[in-house]
């Protein structure tokens, strides 16, 4: 029979044993972040539609195409949130976090935007993100960006590219905006639809256009890192030094920008060859104007996100070994008596060994069928109690995974005392 129902396009369900690499990266995120001093906010789903068109722009493709919009019952226009920074923002002026305080803070969640789907990409998608406020100089930009590498290592990802731009203050932007007007429109007829789309209301957004014939007309457009105020140019400066004392390679791309309005200054990126077209992995930088722009006073931000199913994506392209989640130990068990045993018995050696794995039998069945949900399951041993064993007060122990892959201490079957259970239990928990 056809199922009534079905997810809805590009929100995707999360599956055993998947969920077990969702778990391990959070807990990898959680521990990156607390090693630097980072609190975790947690932000609501729904933010007020203003939120984001006044802080990501009105010409941005996720503005005017991505949002999931919709009017409430009282008529407020309301949105699925596409981002997390302007919420953190919006949360840090309405809780008095921002003005006159420095604030280290990381966010992890869905995100939602009505994009084609496609690998790693969905309408509801999942980001970890990190925000800094109320520091201007590159020493934070430095760290944010050492967070990011930390975190990617921690991961196992290798062969990741840090690219690094600058897009200058305000005025040197709206400068090197008019210059750039002025050469693409010596170039229109040649350009893609989305630039010339763009090319009045976003002509940045040209410099990152996915067409080949406009990334060839680029080639001699003017670069922003030659429009670069003074300041603009120090605070680089001092960036890309601090990242080669700390050892961390990069690439100038003078072409990097960032999808949003409210970027400024340092720009990156981490970006693999290893998923074809879907090539960042990590991207960010800073917004100093955004918490003016929301109504708070000036206050210098920097932050990124990465997005988490891409990490994942990454992670299985590269063989990443994740940590193993299934069962140390499946009991089971033959007859009324012993099926009382073994529930008694496996709170014991929970209470005895946390962290401790142990699913015991339920749903009845002959042994052999136990046995078959034991080596589904993916324990190391099954534990068998019946009748015989219960007057006895032994144990069977049947190994159940390839001898090579098991503790040289355990033999293909044993009998065990109950007395030394535990012990045994300990051992194979540890090894």
């Amino acid at each position: 029979m056809a199922n009534l129902f079905q997810s809805v396009r590009g929100f995707n369900d999360v599956l055993p044993p998947d969920t077990a690499i969702w778990q391990h990266l959070h807990r990898v995120a959680n521990e990156t972040f607390a090693a630097y001093g980072y609190g975790e906010i947690r932000l609501p789903l729904l933010e007020h539609t203003a939120l984001f068109s006044r802080s990501i722009g009105e010409v941005t493709d996720i503005v005017e195409k991505e949002m999931f919009t919709f009017l409430d019952r009282e008529g407020d226009s309301l949105t699925l949130r596409p981002e997390g920074t302007a919420c953190c923002v919006r949360a840090g002026l309405e809780h008095g976090l921002l003005h006159n305080q420095q604030q280290r803070l990381w966010y992890a969640g869905p995100m939602f935007r009505h994009e084609r789907p496609q690998a790693g990409r969905y309408r509801q998608f999942h980001q970890l993100g990190a925000e800094a406020y109320g520091m201007v100089g590159p020493d934070i930009d430095l760290e944010v960006i050492a967070l990011s590498a930390r975190l990617l290592a921690r991961l196992g990802l290798r062969d990741l590219t840090l690219e690094l731009n600058s897009l200058g203050s305000s005025e040197a932007r709206a400068a090197y905006r008019s210059a750039l007007i002025d050469f693409l429109q010596r170039h229109e007829s040649s350009l893609d639809a989305d630039s010339k789309r763009r090319m009045h209301s976003n002509p940045l957004r040209v410099l990152d256009s996915k067409s080949p014939q406009t990334q060839e007309i680029l080639r001699d457009a003017p670069k922003l890192i030659d429009a670069l105020d003074l300041e603009s140019r120090l605070h680089f400066e001092q960036l890309q030094q601090g990242l080669s004392d700390l050892g961390l390679p990069f690439r100038l791309n003078s072409r990097l920008v960032r999808g949003l309005d409210y970027y400024g200054r340092t720009v990156f990126e981490w970006t693999t060859t290893a998923l074809g077209a879907q090539g960042t992995v990590c991207a960010g930088g800073r917004y100093d104007g955004l918490v003016t722009q929301l109504g708070g006073s000036a206050t210098p931000a920097v932050g990124w996100a990465c997005g988490i199913e891409r990490l994942i994506l990454l992670m299985k392209a590269q063989g990443v070994a994740v940590p193993d989640t299934a069962p140390h130990v499946y009991l089971c068990w033959l007859g009324d008596a012993a099926q009382r045993e073994a529930a008694r018995l496996g709170e014991q050696l929970r209470d005895a060994h946390p962290g401790l794995r142990l699913v015991v039998n339920a749903g009845g069945g002959k042994l052999a069928a136990q046995l078959k949900r034991a080596d589904r399951s993916g324990a190391r041993v099954a534990l068998i109690l019946g009748d015989t064993e219960i007057a006895a007060r032994t144990i069977q122990v049947k190994s159940l995974r390839d001898t090579d892959t098991s503790p040289a201490s355990i033999p293909e079957q044993q009998i065990l005392p109950w007395s030394e259970l535990s012990g045994y239990v300990a051992g194979l928990f540890d090894a």
